[in-house]
């Protein structure tokens, strides 16, 4: 199956900022059954684009922005290949767990067992836990397979409740939230309870008629991958009680959502900023629509005299990461 994706971020800022520094995690990985054939960065302002390759893999573009503006406008599209992968066993043997043991004990798989950021055991999820009877039983896939279906059950989805920073313990309290919220519960209880890799998976999700996504259709998403021994990582998507298959499209691995929002930087300026976000996934049999994501606004640069931009140099640099929560 072949994919287009396109995904368009705009920032509009209350006042002229001076300077934007980016860096943008939007190009999908090429590994396994995926490939990303094609990919384009552009910006409005334009400017000259660079990446490198993190620790993990993940494609990281960067661009600086020095010119006065009072909007930033970026479009990423690719085009991606996605084969359907071995189907699973239903089930693997009791043995698995001393093989899983002797691979981490072998691997280096350090940073996907400890606690990160937003994904870190609480007293609340010690109490969801002893609920879902997360302990080390049968074989691993058929606890996560389990597990991956309890939370569906457990949580509704909703979005607005958390924010993009929120800790576990705002969904835990509501049993809601959105898929970077359930993404970090399973990752923390698999890490904690069951001392198996697990990582944050970023990317998008391909809505079809015949499925009944809890997901939005014009964000990004995100689920869970596990390693486990014979079978590598495996895509576990807790929203929606799925494993990641063809329709799962990864663009960044990590130990959660701190590590590949899909846009973070800072700007040189005072000025509250405005996000918008539109996404598209569509199999390439299909047209595009022909409607923008977004409707379309005029940039136009803003002019200032040489003492008013010594003035803004000298203002303090505010953090500008996206806001938009993955869903």
């Amino acid at each position: 199956m072949y994919y287009t994706t396109r995904h368009i971020t705009r920032f509009r800022y209350s006042a002229p900022i001076s300077e934007s520094m980016m860096e943008v995690r939007m190009r999908p990985r090429t590994e396994g059954t995926q490939r990303c054939l094609d990919f384009s960065l552009q910006t409005a302002p334009r400017t000259h684009t660079t990446w490198y390759r993190d620790y993990l893999g993940n494609m990281v573009y960067h661009f600086d922005i020095p010119g006065r503006h009072t909007q930033l406008t970026i479009t990423a599209e690719s085009l991606v290949e996605l084969t359907p992968p071995p189907p699973l066993p239903e089930a693997l043997p009791p043995t698995t767990w001393d093989e899983l043991d002797a691979a981490v004990r072998l691997g280096d798989f350090w940073d996907m067992l400890m606690p990160s950021h937003f994904a870190r055991a609480t007293p609340l999820l010690a109490e969801l836990a002893r609920e879902l009877d997360v302990q080390r039983r049968e074989d691993p896939l058929s606890l996560l397979r389990e597990l991956n279906a309890g939370i569906y059950a457990t949580f509704a989805y909703m979005s607005q409740i958390t924010e993009v920073d929120s800790p576990i313990d705002d969904a835990l309290k509501r049993r809601q939230g959105v898929c970077q919220d359930f993404s970090h519960v399973m990752i923390a209880l698999v890490r904690e309870w069951l001392h198996i890799p697990c990582r944050y998976v970023s990317g998008y999700l391909f809505h079809s008629s015949e499925e009944h996504d809890r997901s939005e259709q014009d964000a990004t998403h995100a689920w869970v991958e596990v390693f486990l021994p014979n079978l590598g990582w495996v895509g576990f998507d807790p929203t929606n009680n799925l494993i990641a298959m063809e329709r799962h499209i990864r663009t960044a691995v990590g130990r959660d959502y701190a590590d590949v929002p899909p846009t973070r930087g800072v700007f040189k300026g005072q000025a509250r900023t405005e996000l918008d976000v539109g996404v598209q996934v569509t199999p390439t049999e299909a047209p595009p629509p022909d409607e923008e994501l977004l409707p379309p606004v005029e940039w136009n640069p803003v002019e200032v005299s040489s003492q008013e931009e010594l003035q803004q140099q000298h203002q303090q640099e505010q953090d500008q990461q996206q806001q938009q929560q993955q869903q």
